[in-house]
């Protein structure tokens, strides 16, 4: 039934486009996200609607945003007119939301996100979602469920001292709690992916205690991360001084030796805090 669906819409490889044909992700996605008849609920790059369908009896309200336009005039076809459907014609990344929807008050305040988005743009897409640890969403979404690649799902809940942890695994981390729900084969989609999927639920929170100076937290993260393969003392002499940083793992009990993938959330946050009363000191 759904392969029927795609057998006319065929996909753009500029927009990165798959289209998901598995009722078992489908379903999976729609469990993971919680709906409830209150939800208003955003879905990024609806496609041919096969997630969409499912999603509009289950909630308030659903705004769409999709770039390729000959797409959107399917999916009105498709759809038609629904009261608690808006279907936006555009890109998600370089969309003013609040100000777009300001004349719809029913689609003003999205508290959930569920979508199967394009993987070429999965960082780009998480930072407008949840903002940085220096800038995070003033206006944080209850809940986000995404179909994004393996790979990224894997690095996105991934535990210190992991090979697939990283600096996104501590950005998003500190952003949101992170769960990966299933992978998704690449045979569930048409055509199939090079690499094989995953549904993640993202709920945005800030890690307790937060750093004290954000800018500082971000600035120790990417350097720490610069090179995998070297010690957190040589990738971070650049920003702190070596001598001082070893007198500081040795305070918080961290292995001097210890690499950027060694310490968790907490651990780079109380690290940042430290250098902040050290500095305060000197």
């Amino acid at each position: 039934m759904i392969e029927k669906e795609f057998q006319k819409v065929r996909p753009r490889k500029v927009f990165a486009q798959h289209w998901l044909k598995s009722e078992k992700a489908l379903n999976e996605i729609i469990q993971a996200s919680e709906l409830q008849s209150t939800d208003c609920v955003l879905e990024i790059g609806p496609g041919t609607g096969i997630l969409t369908r499912r999603l509009l009896p289950l909630v308030q309200s659903l705004l769409a945003v999709e770039i390729d336009r000959d797409l959107c005039d399917r999916l009105t076809k498709q759809v038609g007119r629904q009261e608690n459907f808006l279907l936006v014609q555009g890109d998600f990344l370089e969309l003013d939301l609040p100000s777009l929807l300001s004349p719809f008050a029913a689609f003003g305040k999205q508290n959930k996100v569920v979508a199967n988005i394009p993987y070429n743009i999965t960082g780009p897409i998480l930072e407008k979602l949840l903002g940085t640890i220096s800038n995070p969403n003033p206006q944080p979404y209850d809940l986000i469920v995404l179909l994004v690649q393996k790979e990224v799902a894997e690095r996105l809940v991934a535990k210190p001292s992991s090979r697939a942890f990283g600096a996104l695994s501590v950005r998003v981390q500190y952003l949101a709690k992170c769960e990966l729900i299933s992978t998704v084969p690449a045979g569930a989609f048409q055509p199939p992916p090079k690499v094989d999927s995953a549904i993640v639920r993202l709920v945005p929170r800030l890690v307790e205690p937060p750093a004290t100076d954000t800018r500082q937290l971000e600035t120790l993260v990417k350097f720490g991360f610069g090179s995998k393969r070297k010690m957190l003392r040589n990738n971070l002499q650049a920003v702190v001084e070596r001598d001082r940083l070893s007198q500081l793992l040795e305070k918080l009990e961290i292995n001097p030796q210890a690499r950027a993938e060694d310490l968790s959330v907490s651990q780079w946050v109380t690290l940042a805090n430290e250098l902040l009363v050290l500095s305060d000191e000197s």
